[in-house]
């Protein structure tokens, strides 16, 4: 089973920057495909981005080319990057061990999650 510990998030200006960190424990994370997920109050949790154990990437409509998922199987962690934050990317964000067939399901237990909140 692999843990999973969020940090890096914080509160920033519209237009900012934020890199979000997600720290894992497990021999198999370099395996693992993982995801970014988020949840903003009110709101059901949603995919983000997720990103292969080859190095694969995909992300949802609305972060395409502000957002940048990365994993450095060395230090068996996953990060993401956030540019030209908006403030309906205020939320906090979770990271997953997730399975992409079809569909995208998340497979590990969630952690606390690290929050965004992003001014106007």
């Amino acid at each position: 089973q692999v843990q999973l510990v969020e940090s890096g998030g914080g509160l920033v200006q519209a237009g900012g920057s934020l890199r979000l960190s997600c720290a894992a424990s497990g021999r198999i994370f370099s395996r693992n495909a993982m995801g970014w997920y988020r949840q903003a109050t009110g709101k059901q949790r949603e995919l983000v981005a997720t990103i292969t154990g080859g190095g694969r990437t995909n992300y949802v409509d609305s972060v395409k080319g502000r957002f940048t998922i990365s994993r450095d199987n060395a230090k068996n962690t996953v990060y993401l990057q956030m540019n030209s934050l908006k403030p309906e990317d205020t939320a906090v964000y979770y990271c997953n061990t997730v399975v992409i067939t079809m569909v995208t399901i998340p497979m590990g237990d969630w952690g606390k999650g690290t929050l965004v909140t992003v001014s106007s």
